[in-house]
Formats: structure tokens, C-alpha cells, sequence
């Protein structure tokens, strides 16, 4: 039976729980783990792992009528490789690199960017936007590390994610910039409110048995537009984090988002609008679905906050 960890809110509670959410969709709450957020859970992921794997999931409580949150809320960092699969380097009318180079990375700011599935990816107000999707596995770091070999890579992981790495093309190159090396401005292009969705939960990397063999698609409006394996990637998942963790020291709780596959929208000039509904796939992990809005229709779904004396 394949499970992930879910952040999740019952009906009219603020606060939220962890629980295990299997692959029909059922969430089950975790009664050992009450109090405790997932990210706490990753922090001491080398003795919450073998709990979670002697868990008796079939006699775990179901808990009906929750509503998903991003599964970490939130990662100390979200780290992103860009350029990593054969395919979308064509598609972009970039030539196959002989030999492969290191990963190249951004960041993305995790509180401010970082949704879960069924939140909503708001458009930004302005009327030459041109806001992309990148769909993305994401993995999640179980176990503090630096200056990794990929040998030692899968002894650090807690699990994997489904991630869409939203990028708004419009702000990807700066006609001002100061000189030609500033030239792009990835913060810009990366870093908007809700530009990272994350989810359904957290699979634990002992179900996913080769994170190369994985399928990964994604869909907007129910037409798919990337349909490609993990296997097309330049640079493997380990060898990625092994390449993030040389930079900076990885933390229990981040999250590594690994590349997206061809089928962007940029290179056919296909973006998206205020009513699409964006669908990302990846293997078992799950299915993460975001509604894509206007501000204004975003504003219109918040209550006002009430004013007292």
C-alpha cells in the first residue's frame, strides 16, 4: 500500500494536523504523531521513519472531509535546478550539452510562494504577464547534510513531491539592466506569491523505488501539455542534491525541485489565464490540482478582516 503524509484542516477548524493519505484519497489521522507539524516530523525523521513504516494503516481513523494544505509548511529553503531534462532544452532551442555540466539552481521564497494542492495560483496584475508552468519532483530533505556524494544522497531523504515551478516569462529578461551579466532576473521570473505549488502530501522515498523510472505529466484545462519520464533528466535526482548540498547545507524540511520536462508553454506561446485549472501527475505520489485566478477574483474569496474597538 502506497501512502503520503499530509498537512491537512477539518471542517471549520483553523488548525491543522498531520495524517496519512492513501492513494484513493483517504486521509487517516495519526493520533502518535498530535501536536506536531510535518516539518517537525522531518526533523527527526531518523526516528519517526521506522514508526511510520510499522504503522497499521488499514485500522488508523478516517478522517472524511478535510481540506489538503501544502503538505511542509514551510521548507527552511525551496531549491530549484533549471535546465534538466534533454527534451525541454530542445524545445527551447537550446543544443543537447556534450558532456552534461553541473545542475544550475534559484531559489524560490518558501512562505510567500509555497501553496498546496486546490490553493489557488494567482496571477500577477499586470497586462503583459506571460505565466508558465514547469511540472516538477520535488524532494524532501529528512536528515541535515552538506557536501554530499551521490553515494550518500538517499540516506538524506525523507520523500518526494509533486512541485509546479510557475514562472512568469515576461520577467525573465530585464532590457535595463545595468550590464549584459544581469541580464536575467530569476527572482523576478520565480519568486511571485503562490508560484509554488506543492502536493498532495510528502511519499516516503521507501515507496518510490527508482526516482528515474517515474511518469510525470501535467494538464491545464484537462489537455495535457508535458507527458515525459524522469528518466530524461541531464543530471539524476541524486546527483542534483548532491550538487545543491556543495552550495549550501541541506535542512530537514527543504525541498529540492529537480527540473521540469519539455511541454512548457513558452516556446508555443501558451500561458496561462484567470479559470484554467492546472493538473501535475507524477508516478504514485498523487495529484496536485490548482484553480488559476485574477487579484481581483482572489480578493473577492477573502473575508475582510473584522475591526474592533
Amino acid at each position: 500500500m502506497t501512502w503520503s503524509l499530509v498537512t491537512y484542516r477539518t471542517p471549520g477548524s483553523v488548525d491543522t494536523a498531520v495524517g496519512l493519505r492513501e492513494t484513493d484519497g483517504t486521509v487517516r489521522a495519526l493520533p502518535g504523531f498530535a501536536g506536531r507539524t510535518l516539518l517537525d516530523l522531518l526533523g527527526d525523521w531518523d526516528a519517526v521513519a521506522p514508526e511510520l513504516r510499522r504503522l497499521p494503516v488499514a485500522d488508523l481513523e478516517v478522517v472524511p472531509g478535510v481540506r489538503l494544505e501544502a503538505p511542509v509548511q514551510y521548507p527552511p529553503k525551496v531549491i530549484c535546478a533549471g535546465a534538466n531534462y534533454f527534451a525541454h532544452l530542445a524545445e527551447m532551442g537550446v543544443p543537447r550539452p556534450d558532456p552534461v555540466g553541473a545542475p544550475y539552481f534559484f531559489l524560490k521564497p518558501p512562505t510567500t510562494t509555497v501553496v498546496g494542492s486546490e490553493d489557488a495560483i494567482v496571477l500577477p496584475d499586470r497586462p503583459d504577464r506571460r505565466i508558465d508552468w514547469e511540472a516538477e519532483l520535488g524532494v524532501v530533505i529528512g536528515r541535515r547534510a552538506r557536501d554530499l556524494d551521490e553515494s550518500e544522497v538517499a540516506a538524506v531523504v525523507a520523500g518526494y513531491t509533486v512541485v509546479n515551478d510557475v514562472s512568469a516569462r515576461d520577467r525573465l529578461a530585464r532590457a535595463d539592466a545595468v550590464a549584459p551579466p544581469f541580464g536575467f532576473d530569476w527572482t523576478s521570473a520565480k519568486g511571485e506569491d503562490t508560484f509554488c505549488p506543492t502536493g498532495p502530501g510528502v511519499t516516503p522515498a521507501w515507496f518510490v523505488a527508482d526516482p528515474q523510472d517515474l511518469r510525470i505529466t501535467l494538464s491545464v484545462n484537462g489537455v495535457v501539455k508535458q507527458d515525459s519520464s524522469t528518466a530524461d533528466m541531464m543530471n539524476g535526482v541524486f546527483a542534483v542534491v548532491a550538487a545543491a548540498s556543495r552550495i549550501m547545507t541541506l535542512e530537514p524540511g527543504d525541498v529540492v525541485a529537480t527540473g521540469s520536462p519539455a511541454g512548457v508553454g513558452a516556446p508555443r506561446g501558451d500561458f496561462l489565464a484567470d479559470g484554467d485549472e492546472v493538473v501535475v501527475e507524477i508516478g504514485e505520489l498523487g495529484r496536485l490540482r490548482n484553480p488559476v485566478v485574477d487579484p481581483a477574483a482572489q480578493a473577492a474569496t477573502v473575508e475582510p478582516a473584522r475591526v474592533t474597538a
